[in-house]
């Protein structure tokens, strides 16, 4: 006890080992959809689901370690998702990149991932964006994933009249509407794992209804994760016309990483007087490092997690708490059976839940300024309706620097800006 209260800086950080495990044990509740949703999603792109599980269970198992042990941080990390959207629906299925090439793609973003966060440049590009695109992008993600989410419960179908249209309410759709009431009533009562709940929920709905079968076994040793391991594709990632996703999922993580970590230390006290963020450093490497391994494994861009903070909000502010989180994801590979028969219509309410989560960041925009709500509502909108995140973002800062060059308000544009523009522009038309 006194050794990890020593290695941990525990009794420092004005903790205790109790909180730290409760913490840890909380955090993995609240982010265990991930073992579920996570090979649900990547799976359409035409990679093994099984090895799925058990790389995305190792990748999360690793991030977290890192994070627990070398970073000394509670923050844990997994494959993120809109990231695992992104990969399949826009560049697998809407641009008919294999995945080997995808998971090529998500490596070279994770090694100029890495590059940025030395010396801190990757900060000061991040300070040099406006908040206003920050807070799109993050609503335009959660618009899309919500609407795959609505998709795949069978609420919103095909029309060849309209594009889109509503779909039949069939057993399954009203089983998964089921699950997304039971998962938004967990939530706004503050239960901790209330996505995790209701998709188990509503698998077993599913078998009551005899549309999923009951597994012959619970335990067993996991899948071979052979079929997707080492399968990246480098070389076919190294093309003009990728430049484009490269640039989007790393500009993607670069927010959803630092605006976890810059959040989850503000809660636990870790944010000096002058703004700076004790440890950051250690914690932006575990993320773009864990990303590179990620993608070696076969998954999309594993990054920190902002349900850390329910384990954080229970006391947690070490690594142990991290390393508890990391020793669940490991245990849940032995689980398998049980994660292999959820049907997607049961992981489909999870998606809408993470996307509301992730809209609401809107209501931090200006509404009252044309030139920051044009830019925002077009990346807003353009995800979903054009099905692309690397669209969205494009056609996003495009007319954000168009707006503001056409009305002589230059002070909000800068250097890195026109940069971003012009790698959107060459993204758009190659």
């Amino acid at each position: 006890m006194e050794f990890l209260d020593s290695y941990f800086k525990i009794s420092e950080r004005k903790s205790t080992i109790s909180h730290e495990v409760m913490g840890g044990i909380t955090t993995f509740l609240a982010m265990a959809y991930i073992i579920i949703v996570n090979p649900s999603v990547l799976s359409l792109s035409g990679m093994d689901k099984g090895a799925l599980i058990t790389v995305t269970c190792l990748a999360s198992f690793i991030g977290t370690i890192i994070a627990g042990v070398w970073a000394n941080s509670p923050i844990a990390l997994a494959p993120g998702m809109g990231l695992n959207a992104f990969f399949t629906y826009t560049l697998t299925l809407e641009r008919q990149v294999p995945w080997q090439t995808a998971l090529g793609i998500v490596f070279l973003s994770g090694c100029f991932f890495l590059i940025l966060s030395i010396g801190g440049i990757r900060e000061k590009i991040a300070s040099s964006i406006p908040v206003s695109l920050r807070l799109a992008v993050g609503g335009g993600i959660g618009l899309f994933i919500a609407f795959i989410g609505l998709k795949g419960m069978g609420i919103v179908v095909a029309n060849q009249a309209t594009f889109v249209g509503i779909g039949e309410f069939t057993k399954t759709t009203c089983v998964s509407i089921i699950g997304l009431l039971i998962i938004i009533v967990m939530e706004v009562k503050k239960k901790k794992g209330g996505i995790l709940i209701g998709i188990i929920i509503t698998t077993i709905l599913g078998i009551v209804i005899g549309d999923v079968a009951i597994p012959s076994k619970i335990l067993s040793l996991p899948p071979s994760p052979a079929p997707i391991l080492f399968k990246l594709d480098i070389m076919s990632a190294f093309k003009l016309s990728l430049i484009g996703p490269i640039f989007s999922f790393m500009f993607v993580d670069l927010f959803d990483s630092l605006g976890t970590l810059m959040s989850c230390s503000k809660e636990m006290g870790l944010i000096d007087d002058s703004g700076e963020v004790k440890n950051l450093g250690r914690m932006l490497y575990t993320d773009a490092g864990s990303t590179i391994i990620g993608a070696t494994m076969g998954t999309s861009t594993v990054t920190a997690y902002v349900e850390s903070a329910a384990g954080i909000m229970l006391g947690a502010r070490t690594g142990l708490a991290a390393t508890v989180t990391a020793l669940g994801f490991l245990l849940s590979l032995f689980f398998t059976p049980l994660i292999s028969i959820v049907p997607g219509y049961a992981t489909a309410p999870a998606l809408i839940v993470v996307g509301i989560f992730m809209f609401r960041q809107v209501a931090s925009l200006e509404f009252g300024d044309l030139k920051i709500l044009f830019p925002a509502f077009i990346t807003i909108f353009t995800m979903p309706l054009t099905y692309s995140i690397s669209t969205g973002l494009a056609l996003g800062f495009l007319s954000y620097i168009l707006v503001h060059l056409l009305t002589f308000d230059f002070k909000k544009l800068n250097i890195t800006l026109f940069f971003i523009g012009a790698i959107c522009l060459l993204h758009l038309l190659v």
